[in-house]
């Protein structure tokens, strides 16, 4: 068992970092709100630590799980961040999502100080993280991926090595366009039905069974039917996500047309105010 520091407890990073001490791994935690993290050590045991760099003195592997580029560096950097406090061969995996941009430049800020970085962000959501159920992307060496991985299947169903240092973050680039353009899909299609008289249900089980079939459907379409937007990712950050999809795009001249207008449906979604609903939220703009 590793010792280990988990940074950002989050409604992702909370029961990730309760996954790891489930699993034996002797955690540290650290939140920029210290009353989670007080929260965390008296539900799951451990300890938390006042800073980053606190957290990761010591640590083996150190985890963290926060909200964009800035917040990473934040954590990351300065006296205070976990680079300063972490020994010569420890490895810092990155679960949140960013830019391939400053995913590379903190690898480089590692490797001159000897440490080992491993940028690999997760799909399944809230609930993916609380059942131990994530899809885990990774990019950075063999031997760093070789030595976050035990820690990493605590709260994973599946984790893969995509390649070097950001072959993590541009996979998960990929999920989100995909996913972006599966959900205005069954919102149109579930509109659709409606309109058409239909019972929402009774297609689902007939169409969820053919090729129209996903995950997105099947535990999706009854609270988009009934309007209900609280169960998974904020529109807020998949808006973040897919202007890393989009400047990614340009730098490497592909063309997401689809990815492009969605983003604008969902800026309409948060001119409603639903910048906190869920990302399945897309079938608000539509009439009844």
């Amino acid at each position: 068992m590793a010792k280990v520091a988990f940074l950002g407890l989050g409604v992702m990073g909370f029961p990730m970092a309760g996954h790891l001490a489930a699993a034996g791994h002797q955690v540290t935690v650290y939140n920029r709100s210290g009353a989670k993290a007080e929260a965390w050590v008296a539900h799951h045991g451990g300890a938390h630590a006042p800073t980053p760099r606190e957290a990761a003195t010591g640590a083996d592997l150190v985890l963290c799980c926060v909200g964009n580029d800035d917040d990473l560096r934040q954590v990351c950097l300065g006296p205070d961040g976990a680079f300063a406090g972490m020994a010569r061969g420890a490895v810092l995996v990155d679960h949140t999502t960013v830019s391939a941009q400053v995913t590379r430049e903190l690898a480089q800020v590692a490797a001159q100080s000897g440490l080992g970085y491993v940028d690999a962000p997760v799909s399944g959501g809230q609930a993916g993280a609380e059942n131990g159920q994530l899809s885990v992307m990774c990019g950075g060496t063999q031997a760093d991926f070789d030595r976050a991985g035990p820690a990493i299947d605590a709260y994973a169903k599946i984790c893969r090595r995509m390649g070097e240092v950001s072959a993590g973050q541009m996979t998960k680039m990929c999920n989100q366009i995909a996913i972006a353009g599966l959900v205005q899909g069954l919102a149109e299609s579930l509109a659709f039905a409606r309109k058409a008289g239909l019972d929402v249900t009774d297609v689902v089980e007939v169409i969820s069974q053919g090729a129209a079939g996903s995950w997105q459907m099947v535990n999706r379409h009854a609270t988009m039917d009934r309007g209900e937007f609280e169960h998974g990712f904020a529109v807020d950050w998949m808006r973040k996500d897919l202007a890393i999809c989009l400047q990614a795009a340009d730098q490497l001249g592909a063309v997401l047309p689809v990815t492009a207008l969605i983003d604008q449906f969902y800026k309409d979604v948060q001119l409603m105010g639903g910048g906190r609903w869920d990302t399945s939220s897309l079938i608000a703009r539509l009439p009844r």
